[in-house]
């Protein structure tokens, strides 16, 4: 297998999570998105999209990190990342979803960098970032508020968790408290004790600047 991501990127962080969980190995070819490299003509031709993750398995090519991650649990099942309950599966679908749908990408560098085209001053943009995860991570609180921890959804943790941690990140990154979210920091730090997630932070890959 063939991970193509960025040392940086929250979407490849939680895919490479994923692959440490399931004990699954893959040659890592990062591409640095602040200097544009997802736009290369060869990676478009990969990933129409431009952005990271892609996953190239046996001539297959799959993008989006939680289509990616799915995938990886169903064809290696142990552990898995989603309950078998449909109920409680859908409730850790719809936690995942809040965080890759709707805080992820309003704070991406994409974003980020239309603003700073239409001439917003730097200051702003690291304040709608920041804006955009403390908003969302006031939500993802809730939800998670009264279940069962030490991770987002019981003992052990779900494709929930390989959202919430990157996010988290980024939402240090950009100046935001995250103190006001205990829930969310308990699974964090259950997470953390665990070598696959540490061994898939940004500050251990390769490519880390």
């Amino acid at each position: 297998m063939k991970l193509h991501g960025y040392f940086r990127s929250a979407a490849a962080y939680r895919v490479r999570i994923a692959l440490n969980l399931k004990g699954l190995t893959a040659e890592h070819l990062p591409h640095h998105l602040r200097k544009g490299e997802q736009s290369a003509p060869a990676y478009l031709a990969l990933n129409p999209q431009g952005l990271v993750p892609t996953l190239e398995k046996a001539g297959a090519v799959l993008t989006q990190s939680l289509a990616i991650i799915e995938w990886l649990d169903e064809t290696h099942p142990n552990p898995p990342l989603l309950p078998r309950d449909p109920l409680r599966r859908a409730k850790v679908r719809a936690f995942a979803l809040a965080i890759a749908c709707d805080i992820h990408p309003v704070q991406n560098l994409k974003v980020l960098n239309r603003l700073r085209q239409l001439g917003v001053p730097e200051e702003q943009v690291t304040e709608w970032a920041a804006w955009a995860n403390r908003e969302g991570l006031v939500a993802c609180e809730a939800l998670v508020k009264g279940e069962k921890g030490p991770f987002c959804f019981g003992d052990k943790p779900t494709m929930a968790d390989l959202c919430l941690v990157p996010q988290l990140g980024n939402a240090r990154r950009f100046g935001v408290d995250v103190s006001a979210f205990p829930r969310l920091l308990e699974a964090e730090a259950a997470a953390r004790d665990m070598k696959a997630f540490a061994d898939a932070a940004p500050d251990r890959q390769t490519d880390a600047e």
